[in-house]
């Protein structure tokens, strides 16, 4: 068997073991291509062959339904504790060694996933480009040239290289979407509370969810099922009554004009492309819903990322990345009554996005209005940024569940894609209806090709 052309999906993995393939054969495959890759940004921290040694040494005999990850190499993002392993969250300065797992973590163990390592990320999970790290930057899959997307970078690359099956991120702003959209893979942002964030150091805490990237969907949703579940010491863990995906949605809402935002021709007509595949969506207003993000980045949900690692940056001056140390500074400008204004501000639009679910089962929108070069961000470190997160940053704060899907390719050959969005506990109908556009994609390439 040429395991270099092996794709690491956990079905073609799967059936590979059940065929007599090792479980040492496949790590080896995967730290082979990571040094094919040639790419000093994406891992932080790989596993020592003595403790991927002993990871394998102590899986059971092979059993795919009681371990639905048995033997699949995964990676984590390196602000999700691994016991035993190093943890930077991107700041050197701030490195220690968990002696637990992250409840994330654990539960993907338990299911018989092998930890490859950590990945690197925009520091302390504060950034959407990728390149706020004091490490090298992960090179975008699609394009050197152009940002990989963060925070969770180096997970997203991981994936979208074949090296791992699936990785770990975290998205707080649409860390787990974004990458996933510029690296061409699957990134599920499952609904607030769902996975325990338990192990993970926090950015925005009310906000923060664990995500899965993969290469395919039913890999995306098999993570979210592994992870998924109520944690009791987790007081941000909230439980959902859990549903496969069965019938796809028919009241799909798509951004009106005005509310559509792209950059440039090539991403305008690769969502063009995209609606195509989805002729019962309708236009809708979603203004207010993308003004709530304002309350993120420009409002008192500043203070919580200072909440968070603040009193580190404090008692640790110059260990920030410059970007970073310049968001949280931006904390001092918000008051005690600012965030109670916030606070009631954000109910309004919750009731908003409530009002339009009624209306609507799902929202689809581009999942990033533009693609910035390396060369873009070096000019301007903080508009590209927030520029990305049009269609991400509201998500967390109005409590909703996102994925983010591979979609027609732009024109210039660079990856482009959908996020499907819809109200807390609906990420079951997402994964429905985006199985169903990715059946539909797959069949017009078909007839293009013919």
């Amino acid at each position: 068997m040429d395991l270099s052309i092996l794709p690491f999906q956990k079905a073609t993995l799967h059936a590979a073991y059940h065929a007599g393939l090792s479980p040492e054969f496949v790590v080896a495959e995967a730290l082979r291509r990571l040094e094919a890759a040639n790419d000093p940004g994406i891992f932080l921290d790989v596993t020592p062959p003595e403790a991927m040694d002993a990871a394998i040494g102590a899986l059971p005999g092979f059993d795919p339904v009681a371990y639905p990850f048995w033997g699949l190499p995964v990676a984590v993002k390196d602000n999700i504790a691994v016991a035993g392993r190093p943890m930077t969250a991107a700041c050197p300065a701030f490195t220690h060694i968990p002696t637990e797992d992250a409840e994330a973590v654990r539960r993907l163990r338990a299911g018989g996933a092998i930890i490859l390592g950590k990945t690197n990320l925009d520091q302390f999970a504060t950034g959407l480009v990728g390149v706020r790290t004091p490490y090298p930057v992960p090179r975008n899959a699609a394009s050197p040239d152009h940002v990989p997307g963060g925070s969770s970078s180096g997970s997203a690359v991981a994936v979208a290289r074949g090296i791992v099956t699936l990785s770990l991120g975290t998205d707080t702003a649409g860390s787990g979407r974004v990458p996933a959209a510029l690296n061409g893979i699957v990134g599920l942002k499952p609904s607030v509370g769902a996975i325990s964030t338990r192990g993970v150091v926090p950015a925005c805490r009310s906000l923060d969810c664990v995500s899965v990237f993969a290469t395919c969907l039913e890999d995306a949703w098999a993570g979210f099922a592994a992870l998924a579940g109520e944690d009791r010491a987790d007081p941000f863990s909230r439980l959902m009554t859990w549903c496969e995906p069965s019938a796809v949605p028919q009241r799909i809402a798509v951004p009106r004009a005005a509310d559509t935002h792209l950059d440039d021709a090539a991403g305008r007509a690769a969502w063009t492309a995209a609606l195509a595949l989805l002729p019962s969506a309708i236009e809708a207003a979603i203004t207010e819903m993308l003004d709530a993000a304002k309350l993120l980045y420009e409002g008192p949900w500043v203070a919580e990322r200072a909440a968070a690692f603040g009193d580190f940056a404090r008692a640790h001056p110059g260990a920030l990345h410059p970007v970073t140390q310049k968001i949280i500074d931006g904390a001092k400008g918000f008051s005690a009554v600012d965030a109670f204004r916030g606070m009631y501000k954000l109910a309004e639009y919750r009731r908003v996005a409530e009002d339009f679910f009624a209306a609507h089962e799902v929202l689809v929108v581009p999942s990033v209005p533009c693609f910035p070069t390396l060369a873009a961000l070096e000019a301007d470190p903080f508009a590209p940024n927030a520029r990305l997160g049009v269609y991400t940053n509201f998500v967390n704060l109005l409590d909703l569940a996102a994925l983010a899907v591979p979609g027609p390719k732009r024109p210039d050959g660079l990856p482009a894609g959908i996020t499907l969005i819809g109200p807390r506990g609906s990420d079951a109908a997402l994964m429905a209806l985006a199985q169903e556009f990715t059946r539909r994609l797959a069949a017009a390439e078909k007839a293009r090709a013919a």
